[in-house]
């Protein structure tokens, strides 16, 4: 398990496996940024257990969250022959690194790199808070990849609700976009008990980056019970998600998906995962009424899914959904002047 030492860039708690050049990713235009755990992969580090028994799992044995293998597909044709750049961040010890990937091309999945951290080195009695701790680890994996993309490059990136990850990345992009000044952010990154040395590092990595927000959009996967309402203060870019379905619906309606896209990924989860019609049009309905679906693309959605016996011939829509649907998209901005990171009321 040694060898990874000699494939990676090692900073820190930061390990980072390159797996194309560094040239051929500078000029492309989207990059997106996948957190492996409960994000994609089924994965748990909250104890000393769960660690090593995720460790010793085989490539087969991982499990993917519902749908999104063939999400992730999807993207990755959706491309016209075009390069598809994504990376991964993982809590996983780099150790893992080897099966990770071993599963990820068993999806169909190729990876340009992807960052794991060194948490192995935290299995001591007076490290094991560091293990969930990962607004500094994740931040700067963010900002080191950031170096290398282009100037006005636009990130997609995937994140949950049980690491702060709408923190972090918010952060990256006020970070990027020099929106603290630098005495309030090491205030902020303190509070989120980041190490003095990640800070450092930090505000190292934000001076090597271009004076440019590349953050298009956040998508968090809902599995803390998180109430969405929450999720407002980070502005109409963040997107909370209880499904794959619905990240797929949001993607489609910004051409990032075709239509059939929906249409296997809500057959999948029905025949797959165990998921009830009524699952799948409450997942529907609930993506129109928070905003995050609009008019114009809700009737085509509907129409394929009918056409395809996914949706239920009879099916219409709920009067609480119209009526959402004529009130049209709350009034929040797309990106918050500024965001209050250390008082998280949920």
């Amino acid at each position: 398990m040694a060898d990874w030492h000699s494939r990676s860039k090692i900073n820190g708690d930061v390990v980072e496996f390159q797996y194309v050049p560094r040239e051929s990713i500078k000029n492309i235009q989207y990059v997106y940024v996948w957190d492996l755990d409960k994000t994609y992969l089924d994965t748990n580090f909250g104890t000393l257990k769960e660690v090593w028994r995720t460790i010793r799992e085989k490539a087969f044995q991982k499990k993917n969250i519902p749908g999104t293998q063939l999400l992730v597909r999807a993207l990755t044709e959706q491309q016209e022959g075009k390069t598809f750049a994504i990376y991964f961040i993982t809590a996983s010890p780099p150790q893992m690194e080897k099966g990770i990937r071993a599963k990820l091309e068993y999806d169909g999945i190729h990876p340009f790199g992807a960052f794991f951290k060194d948490n192995l080195r935290n299995l001591k009695p007076s490290l094991l808070w560091r293990l969930t701790q990962q607004v500094g680890y994740k931040l700067q994996a963010l900002l080191q990849l950031r170096i290398f993309l282009k100037d006005d490059v636009q990130q997609f990136l995937w994140g949950d609700d049980s690491e702060s990850d709408v923190i972090i990345y918010s952060l990256y992009s006020d970070i990027c976009a020099r929106r603290i000044p630098e005495g309030e952010l090491r205030a902020v990154l303190e509070g989120l008990n980041v190490l003095p040395l990640q800070i450092d590092s930090i505000l190292d990595l934000q001076s090597q980056v271009p004076n440019h927000d590349p953050v298009y959009k956040i998508f968090i996967n809902l599995i803390s019970d998180t109430d969405s309402d929450y999720y407002s203060k980070f502005g109409r870019r963040v997107v909370p998600t209880y499904n794959s379905f619905q990240i797929a619906l949001n993607l489609f309606q910004d051409r990032r998906v075709e239509i059939v896209t929906l249409k296997n990924i809500a057959q999948d989860l029905l025949t797959n995962y165990a998921f009830s019609m009524d699952e799948l049009l409450w997942s529907f309905e609930d993506l129109v009424q928070r905003g995050f679906l609009k008019s114009e693309a809700v009737d085509q959605v509907i129409k394929t899914l009918k056409d395809g016996n996914v949706l239920p011939a009879q099916f219409s829509l709920s009067e609480k959904t119209v009526k959402s649907m004529l009130v049209g998209e709350p009034n929040t901005d797309w990106v918050p002047v500024k965001i209050d990171y250390l008082n998280d009321y949920r």
